[in-house]
Order: structure tokens, then C-alpha cells, then sequence
């Protein structure tokens, strides 16, 4: 273990909690302290990240605080506009046509927006599913999904189940639109030329979260040599725990494919040389900041996804890369801008909304070139009209 590394605070910069939520944040401190002293001073990253995100009751995605939409702290593609939803259906209905089970598994539902969006336009292209199926971990999400799907498409209501794993077999598609970028990732950084696990422990003279290291174990090491820069100080990270959903994922599928919707790059990209103090990012009240340790349980942790290593785990589990590139082809392939023109006149204001939306989607200064798709399938006989104006596969 090395000695704690300062790291900037940006809890100045935010907007204050309420004293509600700043109890609820240091009830939160309190928990990952006690793990901390229960782990000899040290905590791993990615443990850190899994109790700030996911411990029970206190986590970011366990507690009950609003997180999506204007109330919350991000606001995610399903939320601005159901043409991202007609846009992917064309995507998912290709799929679905090419399976026998004809089931639709959404990891990390969101506020249902898209589930219910999807299932009114699936039903208006006579393409509904067998089933919905949605897996998520939080009951509170779970609550608010199953209230928009009322309100939105009551009528498929039936269709739609909750999962608390991944089934045993997959026939159909599966979605998981940022859900990669949740998952604990561990980082690693290599100082003098020394591999080392970048970790948390308690500033007692401080009285705050702040980094420490301690030397990386040999997997660590091994996967960081094979993607770093081969030379010079860097920091990043690595995701072994989402190589290893996809290829879960994989291995459970017997036809069709799943699509990964999620900010990130090819690996050439996620460690090119000048990106050497990695990927983090956290999001608190519609603000992006850097520091993972400001208001925990109340802030969203992210990290980039490394879309080579996932094309690689999918592979290993028996499915082929049938498609990879940035959001803004992918949803134009898919007949984003067609069904942008069948909203009415340019003129009328539901067409004003839904165009200032879509160019947040399209925009290569916005979501159109940093958000990724890619998608891994089982089955040969699956048209990708999500592919056709951008395909690079060549650059995972």
C-alpha cells in the first residue's frame, strides 16, 4: 500500500445536497469506512465503486433519490425522445425476425422509457416480442419502471417481467443501453515502472475518502501490460467484471443478438498514450466532475467502455462481432431522420422538440461520436440496418 494521493475535490463546485441527502451520503461514508477498516486500511477501487453504486439500501442505484431526467442527475437517450426508441426498434425487430423466441431482455431498464417506447412501436410494426423481460437490481427503478410502462403502453403490460439474473437460455435480442459503464472497474496505474492497484482508504487527519496503491496482483498486471502504452507513468482502468457479463451473456445465447449502447472506444482509443489518467467520471445533478469520492450514494461513477475487450470476451463465448460503430450512423441507418419527417411540418412545435433532441443524438460534438454500438449475435440470418452507412469493425 502506498501513501494516499491527493486527488482535486469538486465538491465545492456542485450544487449543495439537502440535509437529507447529506445525512444519507455520510451514512453511506460510514459504511465504506468500516469496510475499509475491516480490509486492513485499503479497499480496492472497484469495491468502492460497488458499495457507493450498489450497497443496499445506501447506494447510488439502491437508495430511493431520483436519477434520470431533469430531476435527477443525467438524462440518458430513451428520455429525450421516443425516435431513439423508433429508431432501434427497426434494429430489434431485424433481430427478432431472424429467432424462434422472439423474447427481448433489457439490462438496466432505466425509467422504462424505453421498454415502453419500444413496445408501442414494435406493436405498430406488427413486430411485438414474446415476452420483455427486464433485469434490474433496484427496487426503486423496478417501482417507477412498471409506472411508466402503465402509462405509456399499458396495453403490452403482460408482456413485461422483472428478472433478478440473466435466464438460462437467450432466443431474441438484449439490450444494454449504458449499463457497461456502471459496472466497478478496477484501475491501475503503472508508476517508475512498477504495476500498481489504485484503491481507497480513510484520511483521518482530513476526514475524507482519498486514493492510495498498493502493487497490482499478476492478473492485474498482465491485462494492464497488454493494453497500456508500453512506456511512461499511466493510469486506467480495466473491466474484467463487464468481459465477464458479456460473456455470460454470450454463452447463454442460443439465437439472435445482443446490442451495447454505451460511451467508450476501441482499445487502440480507451489507452492511447495521451489519455493517461484514464476514464472516470461521475455525474451529480446534470454536472460531470472527476472525483468519485464527492457525495457518495448520492453521485453517478462511471467508466468508459473498452469495446475491443468486450468484442473479445463475446467471441470467446461463442458470438460473432456482426457490428460496430458511433451512435449517430447507427440511428440514421436505422430510419432516425424518416421518423423525425413523419412527426409533422418542420414549423410545428412537436417537430422543433423533437429535432433539437435528435441533433443531441446525432451530433459528433455530442452523443453521435462518443456513444458506441456493437453488436455481438448468434444467428447468421439477422439483417443490420443499423450498420449499413458506418461499419468499424476493423477498429476494435
Amino acid at each position: 500500500m502506498g501513501p494516499p494521493r491527493a486527488f482535486r475535490s469538486a465538491v465545492n463546485e456542485l450544487p449543495q445536497p439537502t440535509a437529507t441527502a447529506r445525512a444519507h451520503s455520510q451514512r453511506v461514508v460510514d459504511a465504506i469506512r468500516s469496510e475499509i477498516a475491516a480490509r486492513a486500511g485499503y479497499l480496492p477501487f472497484a469495491h468502492y465503486m460497488e458499495l457507493a453504486l450498489y450497497a443496499p439500501g445506501l447506494g447510488y442505484y439502491a437508495a430511493g433519490a431520483q436519477k434520470l431526467g431533469p430531476a435527477g442527475d443525467f438524462v440518458t437517450a430513451p428520455e429525450m425522445t421516443p425516435l431513439f426508441a423508433a429508431a432501434l426498434a427497426t434494429q430489434v425487430s431485424a433481430i427478432l425476425a431472424g429467432t424462434q423466441g422472439r423474447e427481448i431482455i433489457e439490462l438496466g431498464g432505466g425509467s422504462g422509457r424505453l421498454a415502453a417506447d419500444l413496445l408501442r412501436i414494435l406493436a405498430e410494426r406488427n413486430a411485438l416480442p414474446s415476452r420483455y423481460a427486464i433485469l434490474e437490481p433496484s427496487p426503486d427503478l423496478r417501482e417507477r419502471q412498471g409506472a411508466t410502462i402503465a402509462q405509456h403502453a399499458a396495453a403490452y403490460v403482460d408482456r413485461v417481467t422483472w428478472i433478478d439474473c440473466l435466464p438460462e437460455t437467450i432466443n431474441g435480442a438484449l439490450i444494454a443501453n449504458e449499463v457497461l459503464d456502471a459496472i466497478p472497474a478496477e484501475v491501475i496505474a503503472r508508476r517508475n515502472g512498477q504495476w500498481q492497484e489504485r484503491g481507497v482508504t480513510w484520511d483521518e487527519v482530513g476526514k475524507a475518502l482519498v486514493w492510495t496503491e498498493r502493487p497490482a496482483d499478476s492478473r492485474q498486471a498482465a491485462l494492464a501490460a497488454t493494453r497500456f502504452p508500453p512506456t511512461g507513468d499511466y493510469s486506467s482502468e480495466i473491466n474484467p467484471a463487464a468481459e465477464a457479463l458479456v460473456a455470460d451473456i454470450g454463452q447463454r445465447f442460443t439465437a439472435g443478438a445482443a446490442l451495447f449502447i454505451d460511451y467508450g472506444f476501441p482499445a487502440a482509443e480507451y489507452y492511447h498514450a495521451q489519455r493517461g489518467d484514464g476514464t472516470l467520471m461521475c455525474h451529480y445533478r446534470h454536472r460531470a466532475h472527476d472525483d468519485p469520492f464527492a457525495w457518495p450514494g448520492l453521485t453517478d461513477i462511471t467508466a468508459h467502455v473498452d469495446f475491443t475487450a468486450m468484442a473479445e470476451s463475446g467471441e470467446r463465448a461463442g458470438l460473432h462481432v456482426a457490428g460496430f460503430t458511433s451512435l449517430a450512423p447507427f440511428l440514421m441507418g436505422c430510419g432516425i431522420l424518416d421518423a423525425l419527417a413523419a412527426i409533422g411540418p418542420p414549423e410545428s412545435m412537436a417537430y422543433i422538440v423533437a429535432a433539437a433532441a435528435t441533433q443531441k443524438l446525432l451530433a459528433l460534438s455530442e452523443m453521435g461520436e462518443l456513444f458506441k454500438v456493437l453488436a455481438l449475435a448468434r444467428s447468421d440470418a439477422i439483417e443490420w440496418p443499423g450498420f449499413t452507412l458506418a461499419d468499424r469493425r476493423h477498429r476494435l
